[in-house]
């Protein structure tokens, strides 16, 4: 017996939240109920300017707005016990990312990172009893322009208050380290802002997961190519996750591509999370209390 679709509120309808939408709509376990935004959009879904409208008529709710406002949503939706998948990072304000994480106790809940179900991830998952001793991990990003060309509308991205590299990007491979490694701890982390207000030009820093360092440095403004590094040093295999796709392997010689049937992607997560909202465990996901450990590492290097 099929089961019936899934009613989602998609809030928030800037890049991602348009392009989740537009995921949702072309699958299966969805029926998009409406889109939320505070600005009056077209769309092949109604659009309303409060979760509240619609709140009633659906089973759960995707978060994309900017992260500040991530709270509000996602409490609103607990307390009429939705489910929830959010944006990352979880929230900026790490007393909001606590009682989020705490709501989501109990309830099906995902926090998007990009990584979490890729080939590369599930690949470097696999051989990771293949590395040996773990000596050390290394993040390396950099980036000509701040934000991304595909982001130039989300001006709040270009301001500390809420945005940056560190919360956007860096997030991501922070998520990695901790699911592979195990929780980080902080040993000495800071970044470099030009100016009062502005977002970070420079991030560098030391974090400990499971023992095995690892080293972080994080650049914008630069006159060279958009870099997206993580590797994982050992002693007998190594492994690197280039440009968020194409890991590479080292047993001491040239790292050599580990070909990849197949990657992750939002119609993919949307099926996981569907999967956890009808009761299933949360495979691949990150669940709240993940989200939670990456955001109090990331507003570790603003703080």
């Amino acid at each position: 017996m099929t089961a019936d679709p899934i009613r989602l509120a998609v809030v928030g309808l800037g890049a991602m939240g348009t392009r989740m939408l537009t995921a949702a709509l072309a699958h299966p376990d969805y029926t998009v109920v409406a889109g939320v935004d505070l600005a009056p959009r077209t769309l092949d879904v109604p659009v309303v300017t409060s979760l509240g409208e619609v709140l009633s008529d659906v089973d759960a709710v995707y978060v994309a707005t900017p992260p500040a406002a991530h709270a509000s949503a996602v409490l609103e939706a607990f307390a009429a016990g939705k489910a929830v998948f959010c944006e990352k990072p979880l929230a900026v304000d790490l007393d909001e990312a606590r009682t989020m994480a705490g709501a989501a106790r109990g309830r099906p809940n995902a926090v998007n990172f990009a990584l979490a179900d890729m080939a590369g991830t599930l690949e470097a998952e696999r051989l990771l009893p293949e590395l040996g001793d773990l000596r050390g991990a290394e993040i390396r990003l950099q980036f000509p322009l701040w934000p991304r060309a595909f982001q130039a509308e989300a001006t709040w991205l270009s301001h500390a208050e809420q945005g940056g590299f560190v919360r956007e990007v860096l997030s991501h491979f922070v998520y990695l380290t901790d699911r592979l490694l195990g929780p980080l701890t902080v040993e000495s982390v800071s970044a470099d802002f030009p100016s009062a207000g502005a977002a970070e030009v420079a991030a560098r820093g030391v974090l400990r997961g499971g023992g095995v360092p690892v080293h972080v440095s994080v650049f914008s403004g630069l006159a060279g190519p958009e870099v997206y590094e993580w590797t994982l040093w050992g002693t007998e295999r190594s492994l690197r996750l280039s440009q968020w796709a194409n890991l590479s392997t080292s047993d001491g010689g040239d790292w050599e591509p580990v070909p990849l049937e197949q990657t992750g992607s939002d119609y993919t997560r949307l099926t996981s999370f569907a999967q956890a909202v009808r009761g299933e465990q949360l495979r691949h996901l990150a669940d709240f209390e993940s989200g939670l450990r990456v955001a109090e590492v990331v507003e570790a290097f603003l703080r």
